[in-house]
C-alpha cells in the first residue's frame, strides 16, 4: 500500500530557515540530491521530479544562530523508493567523507545527516509492511545498528546520481514541549493515530496503518519555548487530507479543542501547542 496518497494524511513537504543560501544549495544539491525548482533571491524550492516542491529553504533577512532546547524539527525525512537506491546514496556519503549515522528500525532502514545549519535530515527506505509486527495496534520498531555491509552489497552499477524522481517525503520528526497536550493535537484534532509509544519521551503517529507520519519528542525537555521568529529551523510544514471535507472536519475539530486556525489562499494555518506552524491542505 502507499501510505502517501490517498485516503491517508500524510506530510507532504517544509520549509526550512537557514543561514547561508549558497552554502545550503551547494549541499542539499551536491550530498543530498535535490533538484532546483524555483530560485527567488533568498527563497529556493527543491525537488526530485522537476515538479513537486518537497523542501523549500528561506534566508531571512537577519537571521540568526539555532536555538537549543527549544522545540522545532528533529529531522526530515525523505523516503526513497528503492533499497537499491539507499544503497548507492549510502556508498556515495561514504565515498565523499560525509559523516553519518545510520539504523535499522525493523520497518526500515535510514541514513542521518546535519545540513550544513545543523538541521536533521533522515533518507530511509521501508521494509515490505508485510513483515512489519503489529501488537495491540502498536507497531513494534527498533533502533539496531544498520548492516551497512549487506545494504552496500543491493548498490547498482550506476551509482548515485540525485534523489530518484519518486522520492518523498516520508515523515518528519519533531521535538515539542509536551507530549500529551502534542497527543490531544494531532490525535484528537488532525486525526492521526497512536502506533508507538516509548512511555513520557516519544510518540509516534500515523494515518491509514503506516509505520509514522510524525514522530514527536521530549528530548529536548519538558515544557520548552519556541524558537525565535528568525532563528535557523523549521518555518512550517504541510499535512495533505485526502479531500477538502477530511479537511474542514480536522479543522471543525481543531476550533473545538481551542486552537486558532487561519486560512489564506485557500490553506489553512494553525500552530500546534509548542508553537509549530502546519499548513492544511486537500491538494
Amino acid at each position: 500500500m502507499n501510505y502517501h496518497q490517498k485516503p491517508c494524511v500524510y506530510v507532504k513537504n517544509l520549509e526550512l530557515k537557514i543561514n547561508d543560501m549558497e552554502k545550503s544549495l551547494d549541499f542539499y544539491e551536491s550530498v543530498i540530491g535535490f533538484q532546483v525548482l524555483e530560485r527567488e533571491g533568498k527563497r529556493a524550492v527543491l525537488t526530485a521530479d522537476g515538479q513537486t516542491p518537497l523542501l523549500t529553504l528561506v534566508e531571512p533577512e537577519g537571521v540568526s544562530p539555532k536555538e537549543p532546547n527549544r522545540t522545532g524539527l528533529y529531522h526530515f525525512a525523505l523516503l526513497l523508493p528503492q533499497r537499491s537506491d539507499l544503497a548507492d546514496f549510502l556508498k556515495s556519503l561514504i565515498e565523499n567523507n560525509i559523516r553519518i549515522g545510520a539504523s535499522d528500525h525493523h520497518v526500515s532502514e535510514a541514513i542521518y545527516l546535519q545540513d550544513p545549519d545543523d538541521n536533521g535530515i533522515e533518507v530511509y527506505t521501508d521494509r515490505e509492511d508485510s513483515g512489519w509486527v503489529w501488537k495491540d495496534k502498536e507497531i513494534h520498531m527498533t533502533t539496531e545498528r544498520l548492516n551497512a555491509r549487506d545494504l552496500l552489497q543491493a548498490g547498482t552499477e550506476k551509482g548515485w546520481s540525485g534523489l530518484p524522481a519518486d522520492t518523498i517525503m516520508g515523515h518528519i520528526h519533531l521535538h515539542v514541549a509536551d507530549l500529551e497536550r502534542a497527543e490531544r493535537f494531532y490525535c484528537e484534532g488532525l486525526g492521526f493515530d497512536v502506533v508507538t509509544s516509548y512511555g513520557e519521551q516519544a510518540l509516534f503517529i500515523s494515518s491509514g496503518g503506516y509505520h509514522h507520519h510524525i514522530g514527536l519528542n521530549v528530548w529536548n525537555g519538558r515544557g520548552i519555548p519556541a524558537a525565535s521568529p528568525n532563528s535557523i529551523g523549521l518555518a512550517h510544514y504541510t499535512i495533505v487530507y485526502p479531500g477538502d471535507q477530511e479537511r474542514e472536519e480536522a479543522v471543525l475539530r481543531l476550533k473545538g479543542l481551542g486552537f486558532d486556525v487561519k486560512k489564506f489562499d485557500g490553506i489553512y494555518a494553525v500552530n500546534d501547542p509548542s508553537g509549530l506552524n502546519i499548513r492544511l491542505s486537500s491538494k
